[in-house]
């Protein structure tokens, strides 16, 4: 029986609903001013409001997604409700399509981050609001269903009229046009009308009067093309229909919100010009590379900055998800234990240079005749991709699709000159699979393949060959080679049956677009810029069923391009989730994007509003990860770290050496001698962090404030042994020589090494008192602070030039360097109050000597309807 107290709680909870019925017709005072007209008791009334309080209290502090929200705006949406009709079809489709339940990690996420999505938006019922907000996601990893949550939870609360600025391609705008109208309009027919069609996009047709006017109850979808041509027409129809557009709520979701949206001529006056005949207007932008999008200058009067939120969406881990890390790994944070950052996957394979210039044409004068070659690197991701869709065969069901991207060039004419010789190779092997030579090639291919990503690692069932084989004829058959372009009218097409598809294609392929059960990948073409370079990699996605058989042929300059890029991506990410903790807003911060000496962040248009980033050295740790192998650059640092030593031991205020576990320390070395250190020492010109000159410049800056003018320098190394195997630094002063294999780049310049791993969070302590194993770096930082408040500290490490792999690292091999190789790692004490600061620029390379392909926006501007 239920108590006196379970009877008042039951009535406030019923009350509570009441007012949330009222806040679909109005904001939470007009709400509250109704209660008063109702005359609800005000104690009543009172806990009604700390109720809904510590309902909004939980949706702006949500763990996921993270969000930096400005100042004083209203947490009015608390999530569905049982009366909603838009958000809980969505959900049963998806629950159809996908085998999800309810209660599943993908949908519960999904809700939680819409919700706090449409909590941001201004309340529909509000007189007029111009809401600026930017969604960051991930590469192909559901941005498009999680802007169609926001949109039927928006329907829900009363917005009205949604337009979705599609990219600038067909191929994306029809299929997003296709997952709106199964996912929103097909489950309530009845309450959405559309302007714009599968094979449509916009054109004026009916009277805006009857979408708008008050007999027209529906909601109103509108997919377009971000065309110049198209947008311009919609505008001025939006025009005709301002006298209704007055009390219409309008949610804007600009899909890839970085592409034509920020500083074009035509796109981005005409999006604000459509804003502008909105009254109630949202715009959100989704992305997965804003590097554009933050650098809008945000005092630009209506431009298109997220002023009033930027939220950042969790990454779907553990649903196999493929994203930048976890392909390509990434190089340690500062304050991340460089030990514990992944290496990414074994997924990777080399294309030669040589082979380059057999698929790309490297000159434009090239372009015309450009016959390409079937390369030994080509053979072998055809030979697999058929191999591989063989296997997933034999495993049953799943995605039915198979597709292989081939990225090589933006000119249509090269892509068309693929087709001849990739149906070729297609029939070659199907008459050839009776040749036993043949089939031992498979068979080879696809046991090493086995071997280097095995199934299991991945909760798979690994295939044997003789079953692949038995697959293998039917898959040739079925194998189609398409080339999506824009001048052609061959299309992928999922919607009619199973696909197996080898697709050649640029720009139609690079953005937004889903690549049905993509599996190989083979991928040369030539970019200039992160954001295009990020959008180019269709093979990130989710790829369940068949987590352990995708595969990425491509240079070794551009895997190491893709792992700087899973590097800046951490970064940034980093960055709005501390912006987020330290109660900054849009308005406030500006998120640090790391440069690279071969890549601009974005296009140069796009970075006309850039500032040079300021950086300061304080409670940091720099380390070297970059080497040349020859024998002179080698000896020369070799010299230099041994000069150190022993001016170190002459002059050193404590002679404290310490010889314990190969690791040796002596304390108080005057900055002098560091200064001379790095004046000697060569620093591969790679390594942007570890610059001679800033890092001087910023120690001197340091010790004319009294601080940095000691170090402390230590010598990491294994306990001694063998003669043969230690390095000796000074009579006296040695170590064995540590192993430090280089990541496996077969085609990286002779001569290069990268280490990616020089220090571990120990050795950043090795100078401090106490017991600092199971330390943090954070705690390790803030106990610096306290004993070292001034004390730099230098580390020289030893590494063995052969440096053999352990078995394991399978992404790693030897050294392989002409002489032993002196790393480099600088820890630097955060100071109490304002540290001089060293400026680190923007910067662009010259690239006018390279032939680097563009992101034709051609379309943008000609009248392309459909």
């Amino acid at each position: 029986m239920k108590t006196v107290e379970d009877l008042v709680s039951d009535e406030i909870e019923r009350m509570y609903e009441v007012f949330r019925d009222l806040l679909d017709t109005g904001t939470p005072e007009e709400a509250v001013k109704k209660l008063e007209v109702l005359r609800i008791e005000q104690d009543t009334i009172q806990k009604i409001i700390e109720m809904h309080e510590q309902r909004t209290i939980r949706i702006r502090e949500l763990e996921e997604p993270r969000s930096v929200v400005l100042d004083n705006r209203d947490t009015w949406y608390t999530g569905p409700r049982p009366q909603d009709k838009c958000w809980p079809a969505m959900v049963d489709r998806l629950c159809q399509d996908n085998g999800w339940s309810t209660d599943s990690p993908s949908l519960v996420s999904l809700d939680t981050s819409s919700t706090r999505i449409v909590s941001l938006l201004s309340h529909p019922r509000e007189k007029q609001f111009s809401t600026r907000g930017l969604v960051v996601g991930y590469v192909q990893s559901g941005k498009t269903t999680n802007f169609t949550a926001v949109m039927s939870k928006a329907a829900d609360r009363g917005y009205k009229l949604f337009i979705v600025l599609s990219g600038i391609h067909n191929g994306l705008r029809r299929q997003t046009q296709a997952r709106l109208v199964k996912q929103l309009v097909q489950a309530n027919p009845t309450r959405w009308s559309q302007l714009t069609g599968l094979d449509k996009d916009f054109t004026p047709g009916d009277n805006a009067a009857a979408y708008f006017g008050k007999s027209n109850r529906t909601h109103v979808l509108c997919v377009v093309k971000k065309n110049a041509t198209v947008l311009r027409k919609l505008s001025e129809w939006l025009g005709s229909a301002s006298e209704y557009l007055q009390d219409c709520p309008a949610l804007v979701i600009d899909d890839e919100a970085d592409q034509a949206t920020v500083a074009t001529k035509s796109i981005n006056p005409l999006i604000r010009e459509i804003l502008d005949q909105l009254p109630k207007s949202a715009y959100v932008g989704y992305t997965a590379s804003p590097f554009a999008n933050l650098l809008i200058d945000p005092s630009a009067d209506n431009d298109l900055y997220p002023e009033h939120f930027i939220v950042n969406l969790p990454s779907p881990k553990g649903q196999g998800y493929f994203g930048t890390e976890v392909l390509f790994g990434r190089y340690a944070l500062d304050g991340e234990d460089p030990a514990e950052v992944d290496d990414g996957y074994d997924m990777i394979r080399e294309v030669s240079n040589d082979d380059v210039g057999c698929v790309r044409p490297l000159k434009r004068a090239d372009v015309e005749g450009f016959s390409p070659e079937i390369t030994e690197s080509l053979r072998d991701a055809l030979r697999y991709f058929w191999l591989c869709t063989a296997a997933r065969r034999v495993r049953g069901p799943g995605n039915p699709h198979n597709t292989m991207l081939i990225h090589t060039s933006v000119n249509t004419i090269v892509h068309n000159s693929f087709h001849a010789p990739l149906d070729l190779e297609r029939r070659r092997l199907a008459a050839a699979l009776v040749d036993p030579a043949v089939i031992d090639e498979l068979r080879g291919l696809w046991a090493e393949e086995m071997r280097r990503v095995p199934a299991a690692e991945f909760g798979e069932a690994a295939v044997e060959f003789s079953d692949v084989l038995a697959e293998l004829p039917g898959v040739l058959d079925d194998c189609r080679v398409i080339m999506d372009n824009s001048s052609s009218e061959d299309r992928l097409d999922y919607e009619n049956g199973p696909v197996v598809a080898i697709a050649v294609g640029g720009n139609t392929l690079s953005r937004g677009l889903t690549l049905e059960g993509l599996t190989v990948s083979y991928f040369v073409r030539a970019v200039s810029a992160y954001d295009t370079l990020l959008q180019m990699g269709r093979w990130f996605g989710f790829r369940t069923g068949y987590a352990d058989l995708p595969r990425i042929w491509m240079t070794g300059e551009l895997q190491g391009w893709f792992r700087h890029l899973a590097t800046v991506e951490a970064e940034m990410r980093r960055d709005i989730d501390v912006y987020m903790t330290e109660d900054k807003t849009p308005m406030t911060f500006a998120v640090r994007l790391r440069t690279h000496p071969a890549l601009r962040v974005t296009a140069a248009a796009k970075m006309k509003n850039a500032v040079y980033a300021a950086s300061a050295f304080g409670g940091q740790r720099v380390q070297t990860r970059y080497f040349h192998t020859d024998a002179e650059w080698l000896r020369h640092n070799q010299s230099a770290a041994k000069e150190l030593v022993a001016k170190a031991l002459r002059t050193a205020a404590q002679s404290e050496s310490q010889l314990q576990d190969g690791r040796f320390l002596l304390r108080d070395v005057p900055h002098d001698h560091v200064l001379d250190f790095l004046a000697a020492y060569r620093f591969h010109e790679k390594s942007q962090e570890c610059d001679a000159e800033l890092l001087s410049g910023y120690i001197e800056k340091r010790t004319k404030v009294g601080s940095l003018r000691n170090w402390n320098l230590a010598i990491v190394g294994n306990p001694v042994g063998d003669a043969k195997d230690n390095f000796e630094f000074a009579p006296d002063v040695a170590v064995r020589r540590i192993v430090r294999a280089k990541i496996d780049v077969k085609d990286s310049p002779s001569g290069f090494a990268d280490i990616k791993t020089l220090m571990s969070r120990k050795d950043a302590a090795i100078d401090l008192q106490g017991d600092t194993a199971r330390m943090t770096e954070e705690e390790i930082k803030a106990e610096r602070r306290r004993q070292l408040p001034d004390t730099g500290l230098v580390v020289l490490y030893p590494i063995d030039k052969v440096s053999e792999p352990a078995p394991t690292k399978v992404t790693r091999r030897s050294l392989d360097a002409e002489e032993h190789v002196i790393g480099v790692g600088l820890v630097f004490p955060r100071p109490a109050g304002d540290d001089s600061t060293v400026e680190w620029n923007y910067i662009s390379a010259d690239l006018s000597g390279v032939d680097l392909e563009e992101e034709d926006f051609s379309l943008i501007e000609g009248e392309v309807v459909g």
